[in-house]
């Protein structure tokens, strides 16, 4: 029986989508996933691309990581480091919102620019570019999913961690304390030609070798890094081009909201899936990913048209939380799905005609 990859149809329809403006309620009625009644013409309007949004966002992102970075360089070795680097890790946290919104081809009207700054916020991340591309595919196709097995929701839908354990991720640099876990170990694996299971489950064969190049791609740069510190006796180089993400903490106050507690299996991301409420600073950050059951149904809408879907479909969707809201949900299923991995949040769905 020839092998059917998880993620094949996803990619087909991406390569369909310039051709066809219904692309994303072709996916939703292909995988039988819940769809919002929505006119045609008004998804092909909104996933227009164009490059000035994403050069807009770009210009502005970069500039402000480099004047912070810049004032680490100034404050380095008194106490006032630690504000400007605060201000800098939370932004290379950022970093996520740009890999994600580039990783799907709507930063950009151009594929190559998307492409670049797909790359470098990549690294970032320690997102090793092809893993992150065939694994973020498989979680849009398969949200939640146990079979075909969803890697992005194992610190999401499926994470069961102790009451301290969830806590203890909003503490800056405690990721050290699972370094053993972190993807730093799974891009060395990759890069010494180890055969991890998303290797295995989520990227196509001919593809693996592209992942084992950019992950000792990685490595290398990792090691220049250390070198560079060593040769200039500082820790700076280190703290500010290869750790900052340990350090990123606020930027996961956001990001657990997406799917945290949440039921797995299910063909409605109005059920798997949570939208938020932020302030205009954290979703410049977070570049409107806070519109997250929306960026589900409709993935080939860009970050900057996620608020005119919303207005489109919010009709047929949950009530969007404030942070506080959200947290009142998740820390309570904390507890209880650390007794009963069985148990998840029940969304309120709207009755819908």
């Amino acid at each position: 029986m020839q092998y059917k990859h998880p993620c094949k149809k996803f990619f087909r329809i991406q390569k369909i989508q310039y051709m066809t403006p219904e692309i994303n309620i072709i996916v939703n009625m292909a995988n039988n996933w819940y769809s919002p009644n929505i006119d045609r013409s008004i998804i092909k309007e909104l996933k227009k691309r164009s490059d000035l949004p994403g050069w807009q966002h770009m210009i502005t992102f970069f500039w402000l990581l480099l004047a912070f970075g810049i004032a680490c360089y100034y404050t380095y070795g008194t106490w006032w480091f630690l504000i400007p680097y605060f201000a800098y890790c939370t932004l290379w946290g950022g970093a996520d919102a740009v890999w994600h919104e580039c990783g799907h081809r709507t930063a950009f009207k151009s594929r190559k620019l998307n492409d670049f700054f797909y790359n470098i916020a990549s690294y970032m991340n320690n997102f090793e570019p092809v893993r992150w591309r065939w694994s973020h595919a498989l979680h849009h196709t398969n949200t939640g999913s146990t079979d075909p097995h969803d890697f992005e929701s194992d610190n999401q839908i499926f994470a069961k961690p102790s009451l301290f354990g969830f806590l203890l991720m909003f503490v800056p640099g405690s990721a050290f304390l699972t370094i053993h876990k972190s993807l730093y170990v799974e891009i060395i694996q990759h890069a010494l030609g180890i055969k991890t299971r998303v290797m295995l489950e989520a990227i196509p064969e001919r593809e693996r070798w592209k992942c084992v190049l950019s992950s000792r791609i990685f490595v290398a740069i990792w090691i220049s890094i250390i070198v560079w510190s060593y040769i200039t006796w500082s820790l700076l180089p280190i703290l500010l081009f290869l750790v900052p993400k340990f350090f990123a903490t606020l930027n996961i106050v956001w990001g657990i909201t997406q799917h945290w507690g949440l039921p797995e299996n299910e063909k409605d991301h109005r059920i798997s899936t949570r939208s938020v409420k932020l302030n205009p600073v954290f979703s410049f950050i977070y570049w409107n990913m806070e519109y997250h059951i929306e960026h589900h149904m409709f993935p080939v809408v860009p970050s900057y048209n996620l608020p005119k879907l919303h207005e489109h479909i919010k009709h047929e969707l949950p009530e969007p939380l404030t942070l506080w809201q959200a947290y009142k949900q998740i820390i309570p299923a904390v507890i209880k799905k650390h007794k009963d991995p069985t148990y998840s949040i029940k969304q309120n769905i709207p009755l819908t005609t």
